[in-house]
């Protein structure tokens, strides 16, 4: 593309330096149609493909991939959020869950980084078509840099997608009513869960559920102490939809690359055994 971007642009420089010559000696219309027709295509593409290639040479000298640079910028999100609450946010299943920063930690070096990427230290292999491939127990295991404890897992928790926790009650597990007043009314508490019977009702968003303001102690170790203005660029939540409408800072969702969010956020002890059993049905 680039080598084809400079002869048209030869052409381009020949025909702007003869504009003020009469028309019968240059090209005719249809000829600069197509050459014009030509240079926006390929611009344009030149223009996405370098694009795209400094991204991947970012990626690989960062050791960071797409879906790793959104658990990043997830992980900064919840930070921000936690900064508000005291450090803690809520799982889905009540708990306060205390969120502390966390370094990527597969990040060894620019070059280090590059040559685990290309899967080999000989800068003439990364260039030779004829290079052997890395195996594939060479994508299973990587380098640490050390940074955080080697315990921790990466991503860090995320209370929003935590699984909700079931405690079992001990004793018999025939405790509800067996009359038929009881169950209507569970029925109706079961079926207050859908909206006009079709959809699940969703959680509140999470500016709905802290709309109240929260003042936490300002502490060294906390993450109430807010640090200026340094959250108006951060990628993150929507003014009012909280978690549900998280996106990265170029405003791009999970759902726009086709990636069911709402699994996220809903577990299969919020659906009725009606809705499960139709599901388990229709896949028959």
């Amino acid at each position: 593309m680039t080598y084809l971007e400079y002869f048209l642009y030869q052409r381009c420089a020949v025909l702007w330096v003869n504009r003020k010559l009469p028309s019968y000696l240059g090209p005719s219309v249809t000829q600069l149609l197509h050459l014009f027709i030509l240079v926006a295509v390929n611009s344009m593409v030149l223009l996405a493909l370098s694009i795209l290639l400094g991204k991947t040479l970012w990626g690989l000298g960062s050791n960071v991939s797409t879906i790793e640079g959104w658990e990043i910028e997830r992980h900064h999100s919840n930070l921000r959020r936690a900064r508000t609450l005291g450090g803690y946010l809520t799982a889905l299943d009540g708990s306060r869950i205390r969120v502390d920063h966390q370094e990527y930690p597969w990040d060894i070096g620019i070059l280090s980084n590059i040559c685990q990427g290309m899967g080999t230290w000989n800068p003439i292999s990364w260039l030779s078509p004829f290079a052997y491939s890395p195996t594939v127990q060479s994508g299973l295991s990587f380098e640490h840099n050390g940074i955080e404890d080697p315990s921790k897992p990466w991503p860090p928790p995320d209370p929003d997608r935590m699984f909700r926790s079931y405690k079992r009650q001990a004793g018999d597990a025939f405790t509800q009513p067996m009359d038929i007043e009881s169950f209507k009314e569970r029925q109706a508490a079961d079926m207050q869960r859908y909206v006009h019977g079709e959809h699940l009702v969703r959680r509140k968003p999470f500016a709905d559920r802290y709309r109240q303001p929260i003042i936490a102690p300002k502490a060294e170790d906390d993450y109430a102490v807010t640090d200026g203005d340094d959250d108006e660029d951060e990628p993150g939540y929507g003014s009012d939809e909280g978690e549900e409408a998280w996106a990265t800072k170029e405003g791009e969702r999970l759902a726009d690359f086709g990636v069911d969010e709402d699994i996220e956020f809903y577990d299969e002890d919020d659906v009725p055994l009606a809705e499960l059993i139709r599901r388990r049905q229709e896949l028959r």
